[in-house]
């Protein structure tokens, strides 16, 4: 009750509770997979209340589709980020090479639980725009540093490696990925 006898009104006690779960699923999906999406996993792991998840994604459909939106917003993020450091006249290769090497290494889990993201969107397609918007938006990028066709080009390759290198324990050298990136660049 309020000082003056009328009914407390409650405000909003957690405004980035569905931003909380959503990178909650991603975590989930990190360490056990699309498969093991539950919503009381999720719940568990960001701290809240089962009924919290539900309430704010009804089906397991709305949480991916939330996670992948989240994944994708993080993973662009870090992208234009990166770009941001770089020098206008930067010999693009060598970067690009170690940013695949900090994306399969330092940020594995982000990594594989974007990939893992992506590719449910193959089966579920009110998740493929998103999917698509995160190709474009990556895309982007590397158009501005080039032209339109070896951005997409790049972006593409880049897709690629980071797919193959989670799927492989094996890390590919950096001079085998610059050399990629260069015969790329060069076209």
């Amino acid at each position: 009750m309020a000082k003056n006898g009328a009914p407390a009104r409650r405000g909003p006690n957690d405004p980035d509770r569905p931003g909380r779960i959503a990178r909650a699923a991603i975590t989930v999906i990190a360490e056990q997979g699309i498969e093991a999406l539950t919503h009381r996993k999720v719940a568990a792991t960001a701290g809240v209340p089962l009924g919290s998840t539900t309430y704010h994604f009804a089906s397991l459909d709305d949480l991916l589709a939330a996670a992948l939106d989240q994944a994708a917003a993080r993973s662009v993020a870090q992208l234009r980020a990166w770009d941001r450091e770089l020098a206008r006249d930067v010999d693009l290769a060598p970067e690009l090479a170690d940013f695949v090497l900090a994306s399969i290494t330092e940020q594995r889990a982000d990594t594989v639980a974007e990939y893992n993201l992506y590719a449910v969107a193959l089966h579920r397609p009110n998740l493929r725009g998103a999917a698509a918007a995160w190709d474009e938006a990556l895309a982007e990028v590397f158009i501005a540093r080039t032209d339109r066709v070896t951005g997409k080009m790049i972006a593409t390759l880049t897709c690629g490696l980071l797919m193959q290198a989670v799927l492989d324990d094996a890390v590919p050298s950096r001079a085998e990925l610059e050399r990629l990136f260069a015969r790329a660049l060069a076209c």
